[in-house]
């Protein structure tokens, strides 16, 4: 395994594996028993990142969601996990009711909103701190100063470790650590984005905007993560749902545009000359791009984790580098 730390403050920041493994559907979809393996081989093989939401899987069971995290709590009671192992939750997106959702009745990111999510995730997890928190989606209704002050408050006290951000707009961003900056607050610091060696379009609309959809890896979030290089990017959905490799899971309809066949070429070619799948060889080069990434993965079986961590030992060439990021 390999490691990168995230944070930049010596009282917060973390080493952590530079694959991480996403728990989305852990306690719903993926029961107990494969979760719990899935799980325990990933820290076998030296995995010390997982990632989760106080509002997985809202959407399978018409519930508020916080099964994956209640999963983990007992994972970690029954094995003993302490802070050796990072895990990092979101905020934000979680239903106030049963049977809604983010996108008409989200918790939100007041200040009450965000400690009350907190410590739900604390217990669930069964843990005093976390490690690393995240504004899962955008709040246009609440000042960003609040939410700053909110998730700052959280840090001071000790219940909070490292503050990062999901789904938001670039501009936000940088207003929000703006803000936290002038008033000498923690602020975010770890950005969890969907990306992937294909590219997707942005002329559509997005769930929650029609500007756009604010979760997507776009141009203006890359030059700003290479300006900022304390900056860590992780990246959701690196894999695109099986759709690199499932004909069974066709890609999705943004990735219909005159880059994608190309790419795609690219990437065949390249897995063909190092003898890797396609899924390893995304996963490399986003671990080594030159805005490099930690890839969120998600597994339902130990055949696909240990596909994943393979991928840590292939070394892309310079020539294979240059191929997969001149095709466009």
């Amino acid at each position: 395994m390999r490691y990168r730390t995230i944070g930049s403050d010596p009282k917060t920041r973390r080493e952590v594996s530079v694959l991480s493994l996403g728990a989305m559907l852990f306690g719903t979809v993926t029961d107990e028993e494969t979760s719990f393996a899935i799980l325990d081989r990933f820290v076998e093989a030296g995995g010390t990142f997982i990632d989760t939401s106080d509002n997985y899987a809202f959407w399978i069971n018409g519930t508020q969601g916080g099964e994956s995290e209640a999963l983990l709590g007992r994972w970690r009671r029954s094995r003993g996990i302490g802070d050796e192992i990072v895990i990092a939750t979101k905020l934000g997106a979680r239903p106030l009711a049963p049977g809604t959702g983010y996108i008409d009745n989200p918790e939100g990111l007041s200040a009450k909103a965000i400690r009350a999510a907190a410590e739900g995730s604390r217990e669930r997890l069964g843990v005093s701190k976390l490690d690393l928190l995240y504004a899962h989606i955008e709040d246009p209704n609440v000042p960003l100063q609040e939410t700053v002050e909110g998730f700052a408050e959280l840090v001071a006290e000790g219940t909070v470790g490292l503050l990062g951000a999901s789904n938001h707009w670039t501009w936000r961003l940088e207003r929000a650590r703006s803000l936290a900056a002038a008033a000498g607050l923690p602020g975010y610091e770890v950005l969890q984005y969907q990306h992937s060696y294909l590219r997707r379009r942005a002329d559509l609309p997005g769930q929650l905007s029609p500007d756009g959809d604010q979760g997507v890896t776009g141009g203006d979030l890359l030059s700003y993560l290479r300006a900022e290089p304390s900056l860590t990017l992780v990246a959701y959905t690196p894999l695109l749902k099986g759709s690199y490799v499932r004909e069974d899971k066709p890609l999705d309809p943004a990735f219909d545009h005159a880059g994608t066949p190309t790419r795609l070429t690219a990437l065949h070619s390249v897995a063909q000359e190092t003898g890797a799948t396609v899924n390893q060889v995304v996963l490399s080069w986003l671990i080594d791009a030159d805005v490099p990434s930690i890839p969120l993965v998600g597994c339902s079986s130990l055949s696909q984790l240990n596909e994943n961590l393979e991928a840590l030992d292939l070394e892309l060439t310079p020539e294979q580098r240059e191929k997969l990021d001149t095709a466009h």
